[in-house]
């Protein structure tokens, strides 16, 4: 690489041996380098690696526009956004340039002037690629002004000239992103009027400001998002205009819940001092992606709108910052995120969810209360044997005698309930009182020990009260949960009345 500080001028540029690139050939040929070498092209993203990744790679070394579309939280922005990392390090300007001219090919009239007045002598800056980035939000009061330009009157005041002069022009955000990057994000929010003016811009480089026709061969790689939700909602990308972007890039969610793990381990914000204080267990961080997951297929969740990811990171900072706050209550200098804690995270999701007309007669809390649930049930049948598959088992036929022995794991714990036994734990109790508790129930602790001998005591103690939550949600104890406290009772002696699915069972018994 040049010594970019030693050369300040146009002829120590001409000197150097300097060739200029378009933006598209520089990231391609950058993209090539990293490549032949197997650098990772896009860092942090996780999930893509198989899928959109190689879609924006083919299309950066086609030298395309791209638009990505997608629902919410599926990473369009921050995948644009990194495409500066393809970009040189350093590339020269005409000093004083509003759209970054080069200086070995000037296009606006400042630029064009300076080099027939000075020659060689024109002084020239180096931009570092982080100031060749430019990203607008497309909302319906964006105007073309504000995308391509307009006549500045103070400019023409100031500069005593008429506004025939095109030195009067103020460029607008486009314009001023030329050898750069540019982004609009949300593209049917734009109006259809403003996106027409952008297909020269794409296509042929006319650049039209209030009256003025200037021929602006603008060098810009256009970046475009979208989601699918908008098409029918809020507006549309005009055919023109879309025919005109070269790769439409569909992104998705994270496919498997490793993915989805690792995305909210990389993105949630844990300070020292909480990672110090609270921890959280793999089963925890499970059941909080889980709920993303049910929720992307819940009945009660719009659908085209989408699930982000920015859910379970909210859930997960919220689920640390529920432990951290009942610890500091308690003056305790450690403790464990527990399942009373999932109480926490329910902000996280009723503000994340867009819900349908019968989630709205649920109640966006009774909607977020069923996912959590609907997760507990999920991940429950990865931990210990599954309830459901043990009822059937009972009902097809004489059991062996090992069978027998061990037919049902749970038996203990329910009749535990079953005598009126019930079980009240207070969402701030200390760790302590709620490992005493739990210890009450007989049979808990020696189901967890039976599949899990390897746990220590505050480990097992959290598997125990899993084992509580995980039977309420397949209906075999009953679960109420108050302001303060989660209330375990017995099935039939607290709601009188069988589950749909206990139904559904008998009908096939």
């Amino acid at each position: 690489m040049m010594n970019t500080k030693k050369i300040k001028t146009l002829g120590e540029l001409k000197a150097s041996g300097y060739k200029p690139k378009s933006i598209k050939e520089e990231i391609r040929q950058n993209l090539i380098g990293k490549l032949k070498k197997k650098e990772p092209t896009f860092s942090g993203i996780v999930g893509y690696e198989d899928t959109v990744i190689p879609d924006v790679e083919r299309a950066l070394l086609s030298k395309h526009n791209i638009l990505f579309l997608g629902l919410r939280g599926q990473a369009k922005t921050r995948m644009a956004r990194q495409m500066i990392e393809l970009l040189d390090e350093y590339i020269p300007v005409i000093s004083g340039s509003e759209i970054s001219d080069d200086p070995l090919n000037p296009i606006s009239k400042f630029s064009v002037d300076m080099v027939a007045e000075k020659g060689d002598a024109t002084p020239i800056e180096w931009i570092h690629r982080s100031q060749r980035y430019g990203e607008k939000l497309a909302t319906p009061d964006v105007s073309v002004a504000d995308l391509i330009g307009d006549i500045d009157p103070i400019k023409a005041a100031n500069l005593k000239l008429s506004f025939a002069d095109e030195r009067v022009l103020h460029y607008g955000i486009i314009p001023r992103s030329n050898r750069g990057i540019f982004v609009i994000n949300e593209l049917p929010d734009l109006q259809a009027r403003i996106q027409v003016a952008l297909f020269n811009i794409l296509e042929e480089g006319d650049v039209q400001i209030r009256g003025f026709k200037l021929r602006l061969p603008l060098d810009i790689l256009f970046v475009f998002t979208a989601n699918p939700e908008d098409y029918t909602n809020r507006g549309s990308i005009v055919t023109p205009l879309k025919d005109r972007i070269e790769s439409q890039i569909l992104t998705h969610y994270p496919k498997s819940l490793e993915n989805a793990l690792e995305i909210t381990e990389q993105e949630a914000e844990i300070s020292d001092e909480q990672n110090a204080r609270v921890k959280i267990s793999d089963l925890l961080k499970r059941l909080i992606e889980q709920i993303a997951f049910e929720a992307r297929a819940s009945e009660f969740v719009d659908k085209k709108s989408g699930v982000s990811a920015r859910l379970t990171i909210s859930a997960f900072e919220n689920a640390v910052s529920s432990a951290e706050r009942r610890a500091i209550i308690n003056n305790e200098k450690q403790t464990q995120v527990w399942m009373s804690d999932l109480v926490g995270i329910i902000p996280s999701i009723t503000g994340k969810v867009e819900l349908v007309y019968e989630g709205e007669q649920e109640g966006p809390y009774q909607v977020a209360m069923n996912l959590v649930d609907k997760a507990i049930r999920t991940q429950f049948a990865h931990y210990f044997p599954n309830p459901d598959t043990l009822k059937k088992r009972r009902n097809t036929g004489k059991p062996s005698q090992e069978e027998q022995k061990d037919d049902n794991p749970y038996r203990p714990i329910t009749q535990w309930f079953d005598k009126g036994n019930h079980l009240n734990i207070s969402f701030n109790t200390t760790d302590k009182d709620k490992i005493l508790l739990l210890y009450q129930v007989d049979g808990l602790h020696s189901l967890v020990k039976k599949y899990f001998p390897q746990l220590n005591e505050e480990q097992a103690a959290l598997m125990m009260e899993f084992v509580l939550h995980g039977l309420s949600s397949y209906s075999l104890i009953s679960k109420k949960i108050f302001e303060n406290k989660v209330e375990f009772k017995d099935l039939m002696g607290s709601m009188m009345n069988f589950t749909e699915k206990d139904f559904e069972f008998d009908e096939e018994a």
